[in-house]
């Protein structure tokens, strides 16, 4: 059970906040997904958007960045402070998610970089799984920690690209098991994760959980986790 961007929507508060990842271990998901961005001087932030109410993340300051609050009061939240928050428990899995730069590729690359930095001087690798678009970021993420568990998120990889590559896993839109439904057996028969992105409707669901998915990104945790119990 992987809240998508925290559990945000039941709450009724803003997603990738503090507020949405302290929830999300409240509730006990096994992992909460987060976007990130990176600044025009380098600082790694926490938003889903390339823009935040109307301001390119990429070509400004981190301090100008930390006058704009979200919609629930908190301040745009930086990397290095929201990990900080999710390593002061070990039940809940981080999973990272390094967006493409809107600047290019070389930017895209440096921001995979200036993440996995900070990880490491955090001492948080024990916490973090990433996931990515962008097929080079990913590669330069197994690159750069070769112990870290990587899974794409596109869609247009077979199980056997992934697995040629040394990924820990797959992490697809629903839609693209539907056309690749093997796709499922073939990811668990090269040792690959199955992580399917994002189901909030009950049948979609269960229907996922009878296929033995390895874990189901959704915005309805609530929802996840009463089937799971039931």
């Amino acid at each position: 059970m992987i809240a998508h961007r925290g559990a945000w929507k039941n709450a009724t508060t803003t997603e990738n906040s503090l507020f949405a990842l302290n929830n999300a271990f409240r509730l006990g998901c096994e992992g909460s997904e987060f976007d990130v961005h990176m600044s025009a001087d380098s600082v790694p932030v926490i938003h889903h958007d390339p823009l935040i109410r109307g301001t390119s993340i990429a070509k400004s300051k981190a301090s100008d960045l930390q006058g704009i609050k979200l919609d629930n009061g908190e301040t745009l939240p930086t990397l290095e402070a929201y990990l900080k928050a999710g390593m002061i428990q070990n039940r809940t899995k981080l999973i990272l998610e390094i967006k493409p730069s809107e600047l290019g590729k070389e930017s895209s690359i440096g921001l995979a970089q200036k993440v996995v930095t900070i990880v490491e001087k955090l001492k948080g690798q024990a916490w973090v799984d990433y996931i990515s678009f962008d097929y080079d970021i990913c590669k330069e993420v197994i690159v750069l920690a070769p112990y870290a568990k990587v899974s794409y998120l596109n869609g247009d990889k077979s199980p056997a690209e992934l697995a040629a590559d040394k990924f820990f896993g797959l992490d697809y839109h629903f839609s693209v098991f539907k056309k690749h439904p093997e796709w499922i057996k073939d990811a668990h028969d090269q040792k690959l994760t199955v992580n399917v992105w994002t189901v909030n409707d009950r049948s979609g669901l269960e229907d996922l959980l009878k296929q033995n998915v390895d874990f189901i990104t959704t915005n309805e945790p609530e929802l996840l986790l009463s089937i799971i119990k039931f």
